[in-house]
């Protein structure tokens, strides 16, 4: 059990911090301080650093530390964090859905409907307020538009056609929330023989989903399963990639959640109600994603779905059976791509 838990507190450490000092002393300072917000997110800056800093602009008593990972080691630093006997975050979100079943079965989130939820787009038909879609994050074939000239139509594709093989990749659904559920999306609408098939066809596993899409703009793959705004940020600074979207769109909410025992829970509500409102969700739609909200004007250049089609042509899964079987996916898919 000791060495369970040293592994836990070693992963958790190697969560990345960004906008604020993440010493244990700063750590216990913030603990009093009303005026903090800490927040553990698997965003990546190009996305939540907007964010804050539009939060920051509307809240300037507020000073928001915000810490950015893949949600496999913010569950890690968040478990070894329990251990010691405190949470240090107030929020967290992130893409992996199951992750917020397991947190609200386990009874540490707290209860908030944000203001003006009748206008957002709700993915959840059990919603109780214990998490709420802070966006319908997609995800598809990302190309490399100089060694791939004619785009792949399907899914089937890029799982037969020699032009992938050996040169498509996933980003480790171990590691990765967004991964994961691409995986049990996949999963669920073609069988596991559809993943057997893309292993067959030399698909590799990255180690996160900023690093596949990387590989893919550098030209070390022809394609991979990606990100939609992990892949808008690399277009925008010039990376020769483009989103494919097939027919069965993949779509990953990402959960945004209060924890009950929060020390700056008043902030956090505060945070969570902004992230709601058009001017953040429009944020959201310049960082190359899908917002949650109808009323916000979504950029051309992306090719992203309109939200509604988003959350009514994705493939629809059963979150709490996800749950039952997330170890069992992550192992068969670890087994596989060894």
């Amino acid at each position: 059990m000791f060495r369970k838990i040293l592994m836990i507190i070693c992963a958790a450490l190697l969560i990345t911090g960004c906008g604020g000092d993440n010493s244990a002393d700063k750590g216990a300072e913030n603990k009093k301080d009303a005026n903090k917000l800490v927040i553990y997110t698997s965003m990546k800056e190009s996305l939540i650093g907007g964010i804050v800093e539009g939060f920051k602009a509307q809240n300037p008593g507020i000073e928001v530390d915000w810490q950015s990972a893949g949600a496999g080691k913010i569950m890690a630093k968040l478990e070894a964090e329990r251990q010691s006997g405190h949470l240090m975050a107030d929020i967290i979100w992130t893409s992996e859905v199951p992750d917020f079943y397991q947190m609200k079965n386990e009874g540490i989130l707290e209860k908030y409907q944000p203001a003006g939820f009748n206008e957002l787009l709700n993915p959840f038909d059990d919603y109780d307020g214990s998490f709420t879609a802070a966006r319908l994050g997609t995800l598809g074939i990302v190309i490399n538009t100089d060694k791939v000239t004619t785009p792949p139509e399907t899914w089937e594709t890029v799982a037969t056609d020699a032009l992938y093989k050996d040169s498509f990749g996933i980003a480790d659904p171990a590691l990765s929330g967004t991964a994961f559920m691409s995986i049990a999306l996949l999963e669920k609408q073609f069988g596991w023989d559809y993943i057997v098939k893309l292993r067959n066809n030399g698909a590799t596993k990255s180690k996160g989903s900023g690093r596949v899409i990387d590989d893919t703009a550098d030209g070390a793959l022809n394609a991979c399963l990606g990100v939609d705004y992990i892949t808008a940020g690399k277009i925008d600074k010039g990376a020769p990639l483009k989103m494919v979207y097939p027919h069965e769109l993949l779509m990953v909410p990402s959960p945004v959640a209060i924890f009950k025992d929060a020390d700056h829970k008043d902030n956090a509500k505060k945070f969570v109600d902004y992230l709601m409102t058009q001017e953040a969700q429009q944020k959201v739609a310049e960082a190359g994603t899908v917002p949650v909200r109808r009323d916000v004007k979504m950029p051309e250049r992306y090719n992203l779905p309109a939200p509604e089609d988003a959350l009514n042509n994705g493939i629809k899964i059963n979150y709490s059976e996800v749950l039952e079987n997330k170890d069992e996916i992550v192992k068969k898919f670890s087994n596989l791509f060894k």
